[in-house]
């Protein structure tokens, strides 16, 4: 429901599988491309911009409208733009800036 109304759709790719070498699989692919999406998020989020990362697609439709090699594995998506019905004042429903106090989301454990 995000993707309709994002300014920007992104699609997260793995180098999954090492052509022309002896490396059967990259065992380190999903934990660069989830790097590179929490970066992405986080710059997005400092230029004042929501990201919603989602995985409800059709992987294998993405793969083949844009020629993706075989060796890439499309993984996720993520919908970049601002909430509906917010501007930089109105961020939209569900989302505020107001924070729980700390002693609401914390507790002391008895010793």
């Amino acid at each position: 429901m995000w993707a309709p109304g994002a300014s920007l759709l992104v699609a997260n790719l793995a180098h999954r599988f090492v052509e022309d070498s002896d490396i059967e699989y990259s065992e380190f692919a999903h934990y660069d491309v989830g790097q590179a999406v929490a970066h992405m998020t986080f710059q997005a989020h400092s230029m004042g911009l929501f990201v919603h990362q989602f995985r409800a697609f059709d992987r294998e439709a993405v793969a083949l409208e844009f020629r993706i090699p075989e060796h890439w594995e499309v993984t996720t998506m993520a919908a970049i733009g601002m909430p509906l019905g917010g501007g930089r004042g109105d961020p939209g429903p569900g989302t505020s800036d107001e924070r729980y106090p700390l002693e609401e989301i914390t507790w002391e454990r008895a010793r």
